[in-house]
């Protein structure tokens, strides 16, 4: 029998955290947010659909890129309020809409301590 576990929705007002990390490299990909509906649609189809803030509808990474995000793991933090999916991506690996790999590609300045 598997555990279900229960995602704490409610400290963000019906929105929890979702990273991206790419399952054989380790890389971080993205950051979206789930609600409840995006979670379960995750979770029955196998590729991570998140909860678009902007334009307050489900949105499945990769419907129109075609590079989808297929959920290899999940796992969540020990607070049950952030969400970390280990994907396989489909399609030419470009995730970012900015046309990049990953998302995270602007550094930031650190001054030396």
């Amino acid at each position: 029998m598997i555990d279900v576990v229960k995602i704490d929705f409610a400290k963000m007002d019906g929105l929890v955290p979702g990273i991206v990390q790419d399952a054989k490299t380790g890389e971080m990909l993205m950051l979206g947010f789930l609600n409840e509906a995006s979670y379960a649609k995750t979770l029955d189809s196998g590729f991570v659909t998140f909860w678009s803030r902007t334009r307050q509808k489900l949105w499945m990474k990769g419907e129109t890129s075609g590079n989808r995000l297929r959920v290899i793991e999940a796992s969540t933090d020990c607070d049950n309020d952030a969400l970390l999916f280990k994907v396989e991506v489909e399609g030419d690996g470009l995730v970012c809409h900015e046309g990049t790999v990953s998302c995270f590609t602007k550094n930031i300045a650190l001054e030396a301590r």
